[in-house]
């Protein structure tokens, strides 16, 4: 059996979850709603404010949906509760990120700035060199958060560019001087 499919959801107050025919599932709660299909196979039962998953055999396919399920919506219930959120640091003389209403202006060493729209749903805060994204689903913090990444990838000799702030750039030497 799954270790993380098997665990019970524990639903807080103030969050409803609804679950319609061909598992639709429905999270509401303080923070927003976010809606997901999961695959039909997967049993989904919701009573004394838990949720569990179960699986209907033991296929290879079955267990591998099993923990993924249980996993997403938990992090769905996270979502509308707590939120989330990914901070991304600038390193590089010069470099350096604005807020323009919407707008994520980032100057990065290039000839030109770069303009990123905030998607639907997510919110990015800029203090001194850095760049915090929020929002209550998990997917797309994670993707904008490597988007703006991907702009200007960290590089191993100085360290330049945009990192995670958990994130360790592993550095390389220099050039070797002559002998």
């Amino acid at each position: 059996m799954s270790r993380i499919g098997r665990m019970p959801i524990a639903i807080p107050g103030g969050v409803t979850v609804d679950i319609a025919e061909n598992n639709l599932v429905t999270v509401k709660g303080p923070k927003g709603t976010l809606t997901r299909s999961f695959p039909t196979e997967m049993e989904l039962a919701v009573e004394n404010n838990e949720l569990t998953v179960k699986r209907p055999n033991d296929l290879k396919k079955m267990k591998s949906l099993h923990g993924l399920t249980r996993s997403l919506i938990h992090n769905m219930v996270t979502g509308v509760t707590d939120g989330f959120e990914k901070k991304l640091e600038i390193n590089g003389v010069g470099y350096r990120a604005e807020k323009k209403g919407k707008t994520l202006v980032l100057h990065l060493g290039y000839s030109h700035d770069i303009n990123m729209e905030d998607p639907e749903g997510l919110e990015s805060v800029v203090e001194d060199n850095k760049i915090t994204v929020k929002g209550i689903d998990k997917e797309k913090v994670g993707q904008y958060a490597a988007e703006i990444r991907s702009k200007r990838s960290p590089e191993p000799y100085k360290g330049k560019g945009i990192k995670y702030d958990t994130e360790v750039i592993r550095r390389k030497a220099g050039k070797a001087g002559k002998k």
